[in-house]
């Protein structure tokens, strides 16, 4: 635990200074994202302001990765014995590429250019999601849940069936969520932290210190995103975020705990899903001001860092329910 903590604070270190230049270098080029008229009248204020943060957030974790979590030393020598960590290496690295992409298409400086439609990245991610559970079934053998208080059980070939949901349902909820300055961003790293003490319960230190340095990495983030934030993640952030969360919770076996341990994810999506099924229903009646759910309570007259404390307070104390509950398998 301890290395693992070190690492993640290194990767504070790295994101803080290296935020710095990135923030300058985007503003500098004007990638400045351009603010949807569908959301609250208040923040077309925020027009301009730079995006693609998520290259500090997950270009540090891969440097970090790279230098402390994929090699061990044994005497002199460094033999390459964490090669699962390259699962979740490399889903950040395939959503960040997507994320990029997309980003590309919402700034302010670019014209004729359009974000990926929702049917381009719904077979991106599909095709994602279908990738990581045939690692993890027949590259990690993974194919069972741990159930609190009953144990860990085997799901045989349903278990591909059970992961592809988890991955696609968790990039989706997570992408969803970001929306104001430091809701995303600080619930992750609640999340991540929660599952990094999971894991390391579980002996899977490599594991804990991925988790630890994705915590670090957006720690450092949150220092330029902090209301009133200097940058946007974008998608270049939110959907490796996702991607990783869903596949560090397959790699622990404790996917059940996801709806728990991300109870704002869960909140936000499910208020989407909720208002689009009661317009449906109702001929055009909504059941919440906007979705998602963060804009719904601005609406109501909460200000913005109102929102963003207290969905980290339901993201804290989700987080340690669903540790109590990984501790009771």
């Amino acid at each position: 635990m301890i290395y693992a903590l070190l690492v993640g604070g290194s990767a504070f270190v790295l994101s803080l200074l290296s935020g710095h230049f990135i923030v300058a270098a985007l503003r500098a080029r004007k990638i400045g994202k351009v603010i949807s008229d569908e959301g609250p009248t208040s923040h077309l204020v925020k027009a301009g302001t730079p995006t693609m943060g998520g290259l500090i957030i997950y270009g540090t974790v891969a440097v970090v990765t790279v230098l402390t979590n994929l090699f061990e030393r044994e005497g002199n020598s460094l033999t390459f014995e964490r090669r699962s960590i390259l699962l979740p290496l490399g889903v950040v690295l395939f959503t960040m590429s997507i994320g990029f992409w997309d980003d590309l298409g919402t700034l302010v400086s670019v014209e004729g250019r359009r974000a990926l439609s929702w049917r381009v990245k719904f077979v991106l991610i599909s095709a994602l999601s279908v990738t990581v559970a045939l690692v993890m079934f027949f590259g990690l053998e993974a194919q069972s849940v741990n159930v609190p208080w009953l144990g860990q059980h085997e799901l045989g070939y349903a278990y591909i069936a059970v992961a592809v949901i988890t991955v696609f349902a968790t990039t989706s909820a997570v992408s969803i969520t970001d929306g104001l300055d430091g809701l995303l961003g600080g619930t992750a790293a609640i999340a991540f932290a929660a599952y990094a003490i999971i894991a390391f319960t579980q002996g899977q230190e490599f594991l804990a210190t991925f988790s630890f340095t994705v915590v670090g990495a957006l720690l450092g983030f949150l220092w330029y995103n902090a209301h009133p934030a200097q940058v946007f993640m974008g998608d270049t952030g939110a959907l490796p975020l996702g991607a990783s969360l869903a596949t560090v919770a397959l790699m622990t076996g404790h996917w059940l705990l996801l709806p728990v341990i991300g109870i704002v994810f869960v909140a936000e999506a499910s208020s989407a899903v909720l208002q689009i099924a009661y317009f449906q229903t109702t001929g055009g009646r909504r059941l919440f001001r906007m979705t998602p759910l963060h804009h719904h309570f601005e609406l109501i007259g909460w200000s913005e860092p109102q929102v963003v404390m207290r969905m980290w307070l339901f993201g804290i104390t989700g987080a340690m329910v669903g540790v109590a509950l990984a501790l009771s398998v």
